[in-house]
């Protein structure tokens, strides 16, 4: 019987829980509305995992699982299982591995949800057998992962790879939550596309954009419209592109990575990719043998079943 792992990927959209084994296949998953939005601590947020943990394991095959494993968004200190931060004015030391280990009897492993992606990208996905290679996750926010002579970069705070504040357009009048202007989370993310659209909408009267009031704008409506001719649309995929395009031109000079592998839910869509990949500069990315390629693995899951393989303690 295939070792399995009970999997937790907590994102900004949602939280998903899975029985994954270690080859990958998910055997049985659920889905749960994430509370990150809500403004919640991080020790309100873990106690709704566990709630959620009551909920799916009665109903989950658990025959054969023997570790969990937690991507959480934020700083986390895997090694000691601690995660540290959501946001700035969201943090505290919660010891959730120990959490999650009692509440389903299995040895626990926590990483950073980005960091969890990365490792479903070394061991099933474009980044194996690389020793030098950036996993950039392009979604609701934009974060990435580094592996560099074969390690993972993580930092003295545990922040590396919050380059969604790397600033792309510095005398732009984009201005980012995290207070500064341009970056590229606040340009190219699907929470960025979002908020600018709003932002924009009065300069576009004659946009045939939907502004529903109890969800995000969805990058595929933004992109449709943009092939239709839609100004505001095509201002919104445009910038996007140049954002993200230099944003992946920066790292690849800060890190001299072989490959570039992009994920997330924004990028999967292949006019999106093929539109950033148009803006980058050949000058900029003569060393990056490998190229840019887009994540095979499902980005709705990519998550999940690094939190599997963190579970699993695969690198």
């Amino acid at each position: 019987m295939d070792e399995k792992c009970l999997a937790l990927d907590l994102g900004g959209t949602k939280l998903l829980i899975g029985i994954v084994e270690r080859a990958g296949r998910i055997v049985f998953s659920r889905r749960y509305d994430s509370p990150l939005a809500g403004g919640q601590s991080q020790r309100e947020i873990a106690e709704y995992m566990l709630a959620c943990l009551d909920d799916f394991m009665p109903a989950a095959p658990m025959e054969g699982v023997t570790c969990l494993g937690a991507g959480v968004v934020g700083r986390v200190d895997g090694e000691n299982g601690l995660w540290l931060e959501i946001e700035p004015g969201r943090c505290e030391t919660v010891g959730l591995a120990r959490m999650l280990s009692e509440k389903a009897g299995l040895p626990a492993y926590i990483d950073n949800v980005v960091r969890c992606a990365l490792r479903a990208e070394r061991v099933l996905g474009a980044g194996r057998d690389l020793d030098d290679f950036i996993y950039m996750n392009i979604g609701t926010g934009i974060a990435a992962a580094f592996v560099t002579g074969g390690k993972v970069i993580k930092g003295h705070s545990f922040n590396a790879g919050e380059v969604g504040h790397v600033a792309v357009d510095v005398f732009g009048d984009v201005e980012c939550p995290c207070g500064r202007r341009g970056c590229a989370e606040a340009i190219a993310s699907g929470s960025g596309l979002d908020r600018r659209a709003r932002t924009l909408r009065a300069r576009y009267p004659d946009t045939r954009l939907c502004f529903p009031a109890d969800r995000r704008i969805s990058a595929k409506d933004i992109t449709d419209l943009a092939e239709q001719g839609d100004a505001l649309c095509v201002k919104l995929k445009y910038d996007a592109a140049e954002a993200a395009a230099a944003l992946i031109m920066n790292l690849v000079w800060v890190t001299d990575p072989e490959t570039v592998v992009l994920g997330g839910g924004v990028v999967s869509d292949e006019r999106m990719f093929g539109d950033i990949v148009s803006r980058l500069n050949p000058g900029s990315m003569r060393f990056a043998a490998g190229g840019v390629r887009l994540s095979g693995l499902d980005p709705e899951l990519t998550g999940l079943i690094g939190a599997a393989m963190c579970g699993f303690q695969l690198p």
